[in-house]
């Protein structure tokens, strides 16, 4: 199992476009392959961050992905969030698809920054099978980011 990929099995991937659950091969996933959506025929991956528009459409992204989760929160104001910005699109490049990334504007969804009990931003909080498996507050580039995934990966 490499960043949370069972090679043997398939993975459960949430179309961000239409909300469809859709399934992979874990092997394919960890050799880069870019699978389609079963339902909106839009790439399941896109090279970048996916922006959150609602508390629901990220429960059901966190809840029913099977590949790990890796979710930036962060506001517009907050300078360190807008420097860190670029590399969170870099990392998406490199770690997608055996990663999804996720922005969560948390002055739009307050009520998930308190769930998830944000005391400060940027927050990184990697999620794996629905459940928190860790997180990391500050400043991050775009290596870091991959090197902390690399190590927290279940």
């Amino acid at each position: 199992m490499e960043h949370g990929i069972d090679m043997d099995t398939l993975e459960t991937i949430v179309c961000t476009s239409c909300g469809a659950i859709n399934s992979a091969p874990g092997a394919r996933l960890q050799a880069g392959a870019r699978p389609i959506c079963g339902g909106c025929r839009r790439p399941l991956f896109s090279g970048e961050p996916h922006d959150i528009g609602t508390a629901a459409e990220f429960d059901r992204l966190i809840a029913k992905t099977s590949i790990p989760v890796l979710v930036d929160l962060w506001a517009p104001w907050c300078g360190p969030c807008k420097m860190m910005a670029p590399h969170f699109r870099a990392a998406a490049a490199r770690l997608e698809p055996r990663v999804r990334l996720l922005k969560v504007d948390t002055e739009r969804l307050p009520e998930l920054a308190a769930r998830h009990r944000i005391r400060s931003i940027p927050t990184l909080v990697l999620f794996q099978h629905g459940a928190e498996m860790v997180r990391q507050s500050g400043l991050f580039d775009s290596a870091a980011i991959e090197q902390w995934v690399a190590s927290a990966a279940v």
